[in-house]
């Protein structure tokens, strides 16, 4: 249970002062000053405290808890080894709560739609007061990224509440609590994590939509680094998904938000501590691109994602996001930076257990590099299929080998296809 704030008349001046209860301390109480007349509005009608055990929703002819909501994420009969089928939570007002199971949207059974009630309720178990407070405030509605730790699990979500036409609405996402081993992750080959744990230098990217295990890649393949390698590692994440506990080599992983204010802030402060490896959650501007491609280039092994559908799709965007001016000097930089790039999807496995991991790997080797100093994007996808005994794999025949193997349907592999060639292929 955790306690909401009460307030106290302060006899003195009349002002109002806050006391904050903390029952089971589930989250972080932020310091929080309000008006008297935006708390009485705010927390209007509002519970005294919170239980995560309280039950609270309809669900047939039962009512049931926030935490009997949340043992869906932990349920073994929504598994796979050490990753959860289910990777959200959706809340929203006149809906019933529904949870993301391999990639459909799948309300809970006989769940009603949720009341305004039933969400201030949940939203009062997973905000702090502070966050409470804006999500609340009705006349200036914010959204609030945040986290979330269920304690009692040893879980962690990420955690986004927003307003639409019905009122509050809520996604919550698991963050896995243990790494998967690099041999578990499902890359096309072995061959490839242990090129990859082995580099000294250089830009490795990890590319795909939202969703699509990008950081349960690269928290593999930095943890095995960590592993077996003395070295030491320095990452910067928004949140920070993964918890690494320091092995062979020396971890500090830092919040962007909290440790430090943005990528590119944290990207240079990193290179005066004197990294081997450094994670950048994400490529998001220019400057933290510049600085990740210098650092690169300076002898250090740099780890990022970005948000593309494919391989090639990366290079063209590292390049758009600085001055035309500056193309063919940027060119020449990647080509010299630049290792491998990674591009995946998870696909739906033909048997209904789970997604699979389908990827596309693009190295770069001299016929490569000749492609990315002159800008020839177009000539990038044909070097990879024929260049398969340097490493590199399309997707499209990553997706026709796992169609092969009967690991996923010829549905599934022409759903997820970048290129067209592939349904020639499938007959």
């Amino acid at each position: 249970m955790k306690e909401k704030s009460f307030f106290l008349k302060h006899e003195g001046n009349g002002n109002d002062i806050f006391r904050f209860g903390y029952a089971l301390g589930l989250v972080r109480i932020d310091d929080l000053c309000l008006s008297n007349l935006q708390a009485t509005l705010i927390f209007k009608d509002m519970p005294e405290s919170y239980d995560i055990n309280q039950q609270i929703y309809q669900a047939g002819q039962n009512l049931v808890s926030f935490a009997q909501m949340l043992n869906y994420f932990i349920d073994p009969a929504y598994r796979k080894g050490n990753l959860s089928r289910i990777s959200d939570m959706h809340v929203k007002i006149g809906r019933p709560v529904s949870f993301r199971i391999d990639d459909d949207l799948t309300a809970m059974p006989e769940g009603v739609g949720v009341t305004d009630e039933v969400i201030k309720y949940m939203l009062g178990i997973l905000l702090s007061e502070k966050n409470l407070s804006i999500v609340l405030d009705e006349e200036n509605p914010q959204d609030v990224d945040t986290a979330f730790e269920w304690k009692e699990q040893g879980v962690n979500f990420r955690l986004n509440v927003f307003r639409d036409r019905d009122g509050l609405a809520f996604v919550m996402r698991v963050l896995a609590s243990v790494i998967p081993p690099i041999q578990e992750v499902g890359l096309p080959s072995e061959q490839i994590w242990k090129d990859i744990s082995a580099l000294k230098r250089g830009l490795v990217l990890v590319t795909g939509v939202t969703g699509s295990g990008k950081s349960t890649t690269i928290s593999s393949l930095i943890n095995h680094i960590n592993l077996y390698r003395k070295a030491r590692i320095i990452t910067l994440e928004d949140p920070v998904e993964f918890l690494f506990k320091s092995e062979s080599s020396m971890v500090s992983q830092r919040q962007v938000g909290q440790d430090v204010p943005s990528f590119s802030s944290g990207l240079r402060s990193a290179l005066r501590e004197n990294p081997d490896i450094i994670f950048v959650g994400e490529i998001r501007d220019t400057e933290t691109a510049s600085l990740a491609l210098s650092a690169a280039e300076t002898g250090h092994l740099v780890f990022s994602t970005l948000h593309t559908r494919d391989a090639k799709g990366a290079l063209s965007r590292i390049v758009d996001m600085f001055p035309s001016e500056q193309t063919k000097s940027l060119c020449l930089q990647l080509s010299f930076s630049l290792s491998y790039v990674l591009s995946q999807k998870l696909v739906p496995r033909a048997d209904g257990n789970g997604r699979i991991l389908a990827m596309e790997v693009l190295k770069n080797v001299p016929a490569l590099g000749n492609l990315i100093r002159t800008g020839n994007w177009q000539q990038v996808y044909s070097t990879m299929e024929t260049q398969s005994k340097e490493g590199m794999m399309t997707m499209e025949q990553h997706l026709l080998h796992l169609y092969q193997h009967n690991i996923i349907t010829k549905e599934s592999a022409i759903a997820y296809t970048n290129e067209a060639s592939l349904l020639e292929r499938l007959g």
